[in-house]
């Protein structure tokens, strides 16, 4: 495998992210007539009941009927019986510093009805494309920053406390500061239809195929997923990418292009080497200082608009079920469009 740079690509490497350009992106794509079609999901609000609970049968009652709350949010595993756990989770409910925390919440979200119309606009584009999709039940709580989202065909619940935004007192701890970027309300929905394009369910792949460029790919196939079901949400919110990164990354894709090219990196198969590419990182600094990380998600990403946009007759649940990362690789005669 090579490894190292070309040198007419050097200068374009020290000026990755500087140069600017007047090209306008539209940050919209396709909007269904969902007219008559609008879905209304069952939500129910769940952060005031627990953090507020007093007394240990009041505890017991709420995490048996919310084992999902009890198991995943607030990690029951990890305490030897429950009796333990339930000492542990009152002693942090009655800290006069959860009282804060609810307020923050209220102040944040109010009554949720921002949240609660993004997920139901998402949900009612989901059924346009398949309308045979199951609709989840959707729970709002908030445990004292023990996660931040759970996913399944039938439920999501969302850790209102995660995503108090860059102004709260309280903060997801253990995380890096480029991480907690993507912790504010405008990311919830987005990070949801992302999980959502990426399962299985929607996301069919080859896991046979170990290249990276199947990984890109795969990865390329959910952001356009999750774009189409949330239409006008800007491209630099799904990939969580600041705008500078987004802006940067558009105006240089030739020199990114240019380096997979050379490192002959699109069939590489190495975890090691794809991780520095598609897992999460603050930058991929094998590229430039500047290039943030997962940036293979994002050529994937436009490997697949260009393959969309060459192939009009193909829908968006036929993309999904293609697992051949090869043929939507070929059809797309990708090129940087810079």
């Amino acid at each position: 495998m090579k490894k190292g740079f070309p040198l007419l690509l050097i200068s374009g490497v020290i000026a990755f992210f500087i140069v600017s350009c007047n090209e306008k992106y539209d940050e919209c794509v396709f909007q269904p007539d969902v007219s008559g079609q609008e879905v209304s999901l069952d939500f129910e609000r769940l952060d005031h009941k627990l953090l507020g609970a007093k007394t240990k049968p009041e505890l017991r009652e709420f995490l048996n009927e919310y084992p999902v709350i009890r198991e995943y949010f607030l990690r029951r595993t990890q305490y030897p019986n429950d009796s333990v756990m339930m000492d542990a989770l009152l002693m942090r409910f009655q800290n006069p510093h959860i009282d804060s925390l609810s307020k923050a919440i209220d102040d944040v979200f109010g009554d949720l009805s921002e949240l609660k119309s993004e997920l139901n606009g998402a949900f009612t584009n989901l059924r346009y494309y398949y309308p045979e999709a199951k609709l989840p039940k959707v729970k709002f709580v908030a445990t004292g920053l023990d996660s931040d989202l759970f996913i399944s065909d039938s439920l999501i619940v969302i850790g209102l406390d995660y995503y108090l935004g860059d102004g709260a007192k309280y903060r997801p701890i253990g995380l890096y500061d480029y991480m907690l970027e993507r912790y504010r309300p405008s990311y919830i929905t987005p990070s949801i239809m992302l999980l959502y394009g990426i399962s299985p369910n929607y996301n069919k792949t080859n896991i046979t195929d170990k290249t990276m460029m199947a990984d890109m790919v795969g990865y390329g196939k959910s952001f356009y997923f999750a774009k189409h079901m949330m239409p006008c949400t800007p491209d630099s919110v799904l990939i969580w990418y600041s705008q500078e990164e987004m802006k940067g990354t558009r105006e240089n894709q030739d020199i990114v292009w240019a380096h997979f090219l050379e490192n002959q990196l699109l069939y590489e198969t190495d975890h090691l080497i794809k991780k520095k590419y598609i897992e999460e990182r603050p930058k991929t600094y094998e590229i430039g200082e500047k290039a943030p990380g997962r940036v293979g998600t994002w050529v994937g990403w436009e490997i697949v608009k260009q393959y969309m946009a060459r192939n009009e007759e193909v829908t968006l649940p036929e993309l999904m079920e293609n697992t051949n990362a090869r043929e939507i690789f070929d059809k797309s005669h990708y090129k940087p469009k810079n």
